[in-house]
């Protein structure tokens, strides 16, 4: 049975903590395409608060989420546990992305482990309703090892390259809604 909590606490910044990987969904106001992200390494996801938590929203092939929350800012983060013990936790809520020239961004990156190459921005969630479900239909996987490629891809692009990304598949979704902006810092100018 499912339940609602009021806040994030502490043993669901454990649970939370324990997850080697989360979901993120979002949706476009009208039509389009609902999408849902994968993401991994444990360091890149931070519970602010009891009511905030944000993420490192990495280079990808797309920018899905950013154009979603420019659009609307609903956003759905998901931890599923794949251990023995079965849970699913869904922490709906308001999302902004905070871009690495923003003064903002500077206060919340000390929330994260390791600095990643390729850093496109933090997403920043107010959570609004956070609730539980069983999760008994989740297998059980054992975790080998976080895999490092993306980490890794990024080490070996150049600023160029990431400009390319800024004006080209990071520009739009793929339903045509704005996600970057033309003056997006490139990953080298977001380095500590």
């Amino acid at each position: 049975m499912g339940k609602i909590f009021d806040r994030i606490d502490d043993k669901l910044r454990a649970f939370i903590a324990d997850q080697p990987m989360f979901f993120i969904g979002t949706a476009p106001s009208q039509g389009g395409h609902v999408n849902v992200s994968p993401k991994g390494y444990r360091d890149t996801f931070a519970v602010i608060d009891d009511h905030t938590v944000a993420y490192l929203d990495l280079f990808g092939s797309g920018s899905e989420t950013i154009a979603h929350l420019r659009d609307n800012g609903r956003i759905t983060v998901m931890f599923c546990s794949f251990t023995r013990t079965t849970r699913i936790l869904r922490l709906f809520g308001t999302g902004r992305v905070i871009r690495p020239d923003s003064p903002e961004f500077d206060t919340l990156r000390d929330h994260f482990g390791t600095d990643h190459p390729g850093i496109r921005a933090v997403v920043l969630v107010s959570v609004e309703r956070i609730a539980d479900s069983c999760g008994w239909s989740v297998p059980k996987l054992d975790l080998v090892e976080e895999r490092f490629i993306l980490d890794e891809a990024h080490s070996r692009r150049t600023d160029a390259d990431f400009a390319r990304r800024i004006a080209g598949d990071n520009a739009t979704s793929i339903d045509g809604l704005p996600a970057l902006e033309p003056d997006h810092p490139v990953p080298s100018s977001v380095l500590r």
